[in-house]
């Protein structure tokens, strides 16, 4: 059973790296290659690139991941309260990715975009992009470990093309 949890987990970080990366398949921003990921619709997660687009919001990739799991654990009904399950698995995504991601160093570095990513004089650099891609994979990874931990199945399904 660990084995097969291991290469899900494993089969959802490689996915996501694949997608961000842009090499083997066109790149995709971190929140829509977070979306793919888990087999979600894309579009809402366009506004996450570069931290809202704008470079001053929260890191895209781990934006995606907190909806994600708010797709998979909340309450269908729009006027439920969050559910037991959303608010542990909230808790222990939290403490997963802040433990994972590379920050170069500075633990507890804001985790706006723009500040991530200020330590590379030009955004489209390789360095800023392999950093990006290996962030996104830590948090692909980091919402396939909570999401099979708190009971929810998923498929990483092939990349189209």
């Amino acid at each position: 059973m660990d084995s097969t949890r291991d290469a899900l987990i494993q089969a959802a970080r490689e996915k996501c790296f694949v997608l961000y990366e842009g090499k083997k398949t066109p790149h995709r921003s971190c929140g829509i290659a977070l979306a793919e990921t888990f087999n979600r619709t894309t579009a809402p997660y366009q506004s996450l690139r570069k931290g809202g687009l704008t470079g001053c919001g929260e890191c895209g990739a781990i934006m995606a991941g907190r909806l994600i799991l708010g797709e998979v654990f909340g309450d269908p009904d729009p006027t439920g309260a969050a559910t037991a399950v959303l608010k542990k698995a909230m808790v222990d995504f939290e403490a997963l990715w802040n433990a994972r991601i590379n920050r170069q160093n500075a633990p507890g570095v804001s985790i706006v975009c723009n500040t991530l990513t200020g330590q590379f004089e030009e955004f489209r650099s390789p360095e800023r992009a392999a950093f990006c891609t290996d962030l996104a994979a830590t948090v692909a990874e980091c919402v396939a470990e909570v999401m099979l931990q708190h009971g929810a199945d998923f498929e990483t399904t092939p990349i189209e093309g």
